[in-house]
């Protein structure tokens, strides 16, 4: 018995997924948090990264611009700064924080405190007790009240002067007496002095840690070379030193601060023109823009480094450069996505609800020519601030009613606003039953259906018209 064998040349292909692609992909879908959390994760671990407003700042910042490079440098020193919050969330359902509701028992006195106590009551309670002196105590108050949310003192001594009609070295002395108070490091004016009032607290304010307190940039660029050289310490020294100076806390005023339930923020704002036509705009808080750092990277590659060294940097200008370029095409494709958005709802946006009409991805993604699948990524977690409100984009996609005789086909969620309208303006005497809705409906031109009513009424958490009789009795008495 024999055998062929037969080799045969193939020619085709295959669509490979880099890596590179897979994240572009991903940051498509991301929400405006997680998408913050991703970069500030970037900015912590390639040094060569940086925001766009930080690197275009020409001359002195303003107030706001350090305000916003002092946060940047927090993140990235202490990233669970942006994420830790001592006193919980506030439930959605109850209306409550999480973390300072004490137990029947009576719960931890600290936490119950922490949770009624303002911040500005904690540090007036500690002043009342520190000094006697009039001027000392209306000055420190008033240094209390220019406090931000942070503990930070927010107003320069000049102008806290001027406010409170004291000398600035009234104003010094005031603010040296509420910096003593707890929580450590309050009332501080910049990070380093925050960290360094800490420090000092705890006794470890040597030479080294008053090196790195002055270049906290070094240290949120990870540059441990340069740091090395500096503090003259040996690596494990220098990983101690930073692992004390991590431990520290960058915003003692949020021990005082229940946060709020996060909001709903939109990605795109909709302002309606006086012509009737629509201006979109990316909404900068949810859009980072990140640039390399070609400065520093000149620096760094302007020294002798090992082999190791210049693949790190060239991975770092690689990957500085990828990002760069995807959450440019990011907010590009969502600005093109609510533009179609906008055009095939502009009846939404114009006169209400009752008037969106049905909409699909695959048509969204027919008219701009990407993918269904892209367009699903797009409108994840994503929102769109209207002067009536913000919206999911989500929101804007629903499947189509058929009209009745021959009307135009109705978009179910405007029909289930309509429900609900109608549902509202009904009278004691005359609650409307799911088949008396669909009456009204197919009156107006909608074909729908009883039970699509009720699971319409249903989905709105609406109760049954027998339900909504009883409820009108017990509340009113019988119907005259």
């Amino acid at each position: 018995m024999s055998s062929t064998q037969r080799l045969e040349l193939r020619q085709g292909q295959t669509l490979t997924m880099t890596p590179q692609l897979l994240q572009s992909i991903k940051l498509l879908q991301l929400s405006h948090l997680e998408l913050a959390a991703f970069v500030d994760a970037e900015l912590e671990r390639n040094p060569l990264l940086q925001h766009a407003d930080e690197m275009a700042q020409d001359g002195p910042p303003d107030g706001k611009a350090r305000a916003a490079q002092a946060e940047r440098v927090i993140r990235r020193i202490f990233p669970q700064a942006g994420a830790r919050h001592p006193q919980g969330l506030v439930s959605s359902k109850t209306g409550q924080a999480s973390g300072s509701v004490p137990s029947e028992a009576g719960g931890d006195l600290e936490a119950t405190q922490a949770g009624t106590v303002s911040l500005t009551d904690h540090l007036e309670a500690q002043l009342d007790l520190a000094t006697a002196d009039p001027l000392l105590r209306d000055t420190g108050r008033y240094v209390i009240h220019s406090l931000s949310e942070t503990g930070y003192l927010a107003d320069d001594v000049a102008e806290i002067a001027s406010g409170c009609g004291a000398s600035e070295d009234a104003v010094l002395r005031a603010l040296a007496l509420v910096q003593s108070f707890d929580p450590p490091g309050i009332a501080a004016r910049t990070l380093s002095e925050c960290l360094t009032i800490q420090l000092r607290e705890r006794g470890r304010l040597d030479r080294p840690m008053e090196t790195l307190l002055a270049r906290l940039d070094l240290v949120a660029r990870r540059d441990y070379a340069a740091l090395r050289r500096l503090c003259d310490l040996d690596e494990e020294a220098l990983a101690a030193k930073l692992s004390e100076l991590r431990s520290l806390e960058p915003k003692p005023g949020l021990a005082f601060t229940v946060a709020p339930v996060d909001a709903l923020v939109p990605d795109v704002f909709v302002r309606p023109q006086p012509d009737g036509s629509f201006h979109l705009e990316l909404n900068a808080t949810t859009m980072p823009r990140l640039l390399v750092d070609r400065t520093y990277q000149a620096q760094v590659s302007g020294h002798a480094m090992s082999k190791a060294d210049q693949l790190f940097v060239s991975d770092c200008v690689r990957s500085a450069t990828w990002l760069a370029r995807s959450l440019d095409q990011r907010a590009t494709t969502i600005l093109k996505v609510a533009t179609e958005i906008v055009g095939q709802q502009g009846d939404f946006f114009r006169h209400g609800a009752g008037h969106l009409r049905p909409m699909t991805l695959r048509a969204v993604a027919e008219a701009i020519g990407m993918h269904e699948s892209t367009i699903s990524r797009v409108t994840a977690n994503k929102a769109v601030g209207t002067p009536a409100g913000t919206f999911p984009m989500k929101y804007f996609f629903s499947s189509a009613l058929s009209g009745a005789d021959g009307a135009e086909a109705q978009s179910s969620e405007a029909v289930r606003h309509r429900i609900k309208a109608l549902i509202a303006a009904e009278t004691r005497a005359a609650v409307l039953s799911d088949d008396a809705i669909a009456q009204r409906l197919k009156a107006t031109g909608v074909d729908i259906a009883r039970r699509t009513v009720a699971k319409y009424r249903e989905s709105l958490r609406i109760p049954a018209s027998a339900h909504r009789r009883r409820l009108n009795r017990r509340m009113t008495g019988p119907v005259p």
